[in-house]
């Protein structure tokens, strides 16, 4: 079905209290299975990310970074502790949490269009209320000329645009990213760095950021955490006092240089602990 994606004028944003997308984690564990198999992968961990704020977690492979992210998304239930958004407890997934997986998960039996528009319609919003908000985000990702293509005619960098777009649709006061880029080219992944911290800024919203790349996680973030090897836990927070906007030219900035030195010390220190105890 083709969609005419410029007769609906795009919709406004809703209003946004300044303290929105406030994330308190309270001494989060979160164990799997039972018995000898059971795994400890975060361990008590205190956290409070401030509304509006851009903040990566790093660590080694297997830390738990991921599970931490599914804690604040509602996928995964601490088994200890707690964690809320704007003081509300999370037990579930919600439309004001956002997020973007590393793999691109798009309905691929829709086209881009109907993918943006998929979790508006999901909310309750009607047919010209959601196809007004799929015009939005993909004018604002650059892909109105992609509308009636199916996610498989798509690029990775293309299709991770449209996970952005999908995500933003309910305008969220939390985007959650695990790993978005990190199945994409350099030159494609620097794009998409950018065009994440355009969006980012116009709509100010709170950012948690996995990844395992330190230069990706001190070139887009106003904090860096970084978590110990498995079991997880928060080990350094870093921030990053480098001016906005920020262009690629920053990897010569003295602070850059310093900020990402310290990180690679920290991974580095926590990789071999974690290989040195997978292999004892």
């Amino acid at each position: 079905m083709m969609h005419d994606v410029v007769e609906i004028k795009p919709v406004e944003e809703p209003a946004r209290k300044k303290t929105q997308g406030r994330i308190q984690i309270s001494d989060v564990s979160v164990k799997f299975g039972k018995g000898e198999k059971q795994h400890l992968a975060v361990s008590n961990t205190n956290l409070t990310i401030e509304s509006g704020e851009f903040v990566c977690i790093l660590g080694p492979s297997g830390c738990g970074k991921s599970t931490l992210l599914n804690t604040v998304a509602g996928y995964v239930q601490p088994t200890q502790g707690k964690v809320t958004v704007d003081g509300e407890r999370v037990t579930k997934p919600g439309p004001e949490r956002g997020m973007v997986f590393q793999q691109y998960s798009l309905l691929p039996w829709k086209s881009v269009f109907d993918n943006i528009a998929f979790g508006p319609r999901m909310a309750g919003k009607s047919k010209d209320e959601a196809s007004a908000l799929a015009n939005t985000f993909l004018s604002l990702v650059g892909l109105t000329k992609f509308a009636n293509r199916f996610p498989s005619e798509l690029s990775g960098g293309m299709q991770q645009r449209v996970g952005i777009a999908r995500a933003l649709a309910n305008y969220p006061s939390v985007l959650l990213m695990d790993e978005p880029f990190g199945a994409l080219d350099s030159q494609t992944r620097f794009m998409m760095q950018e065009n994440l911290l355009s969006i980012w800024k116009e709509f100010g919203i709170t950012v948690l950021f996995i990844t395992h790349d330190v230069d990706e996680a001190v070139f887009l973030a106003d904090r860096v955490l970084l978590m110990s090897a498995s079991p997880g836990q928060i080990i350094g927070d870093l921030s990053i006092p480098i001016d906005r906007p920020r262009s690629p030219e920053i990897i010569a900035d003295k602070t850059y240089i310093e900020k990402r030195t310290q990180c690679l010390s920290l991974i580095r220190k926590e990789s071999l602990r974690a290989f040195e105890e997978q292999n004892v």
